[in-house]
């Protein structure tokens, strides 16, 4: 299966009466996506360089501890730099209404392919996790563990798989959650021990890179999907289902 194809899947979405047009110096002409931290933008420098940027929903820009946590995680960002991932280049963390500019990755996400495709040949699949790889041992050079490489954190380009979600979406999911707010990700695609609260290592980002390729092999999470606290169960105390991936991948490139 070629890659070209998903480099014209960025779908661009037209503005609505209630979405900022400009900010930080960035004119913003279409949605490139929401989620629940907040708005992606596509966004045009004053030299019309494109980019991404993303815009926080106005209940966390009004929450210090947010704030706190979003500045950390925006330093953190600024300092990976890899081919697969997207590189943050700008930032309005004290602004009144906190963004992140990161170069523009034009791509689709994982989920989005698979829901639309099917599971994917296993020589793509193969391909792309082999690109894969890299994009952690970029993050944890820079002293960074994702902890989340969901399906939809997994953006396919036409060179590859792109790392993204970083900043202000990890921060406001680390904001969000209740109690010690001991972990953050979405649970079917965390490793046990970032799931029972312990420390995190580079160790769980490999754990949770195998959670992608199974999902592009078999089409389906291995730790299944739907509530977080069934999820995180089976996550701890169950074997992946694996029963949908082919059982011999290891076919020649």
């Amino acid at each position: 299966m070629s890659l070209q194809p998903f480099g014209v899947w960025a779908a661009h979405r037209p503005l609505s009466a209630h979405d900022l047009h400009e900010i930080g110096g960035y004119r913003l002409p279409a949605r490139l996506g929401a989620g629940g931290s907040g708005v992606v933008y596509l966004a045009h420098t004053p030299g019309g360089r494109p980019g991404a940027l993303q815009v926080v929903r106005e209940g966390f820009a009004a929450d210090p501890e947010f704030r706190r946590r979003c500045a950390g995680e925006v330093a953190r960002a600024r300092s990976i730099h890899g081919l697969f991932t997207a590189q943050v280049v700008d930032s309005g963390v004290d602004a009144p209404t906190p963004w992140l500019a990161t170069a523009h990755v034009a791509g689709p996400s994982l989920r989005q392919v698979v829901d639309r495709l099917g599971p994917l040949p296993v020589r793509t699949v193969l391909l792309l996790v082999a690109g894969a790889t890299e994009a952690p041992q970029a993050i944890h050079g820079a002293g960074v563990v994702h902890r989340d490489p969901k399906p939809a954190n997994v953006l396919i380009t036409e060179d590859g798989l792109r790392g993204n979600d970083f900043g202000i979406a990890r921060a406001a999911d680390a904001t969000g959650l209740t109690g010690a707010r001991l972990w953050i990700g979405s649970a079917a695609s965390m490793a046990p021990e970032q799931a029972t609260g312990r420390t995190v290592t580079p160790a769980t980002d490999v754990f949770a890179l195998g959670v992608p390729a199974a999902y592009m092999a078999g089409g389906a999470l291995p730790f299944g999907d739907g509530p977080q606290s069934a999820a995180l169960c089976r996550v701890v105390h169950e074997e992946p289902d694996l029963s949908r991936v082919p059982p011999d991948p290891a076919e020649p490139l």
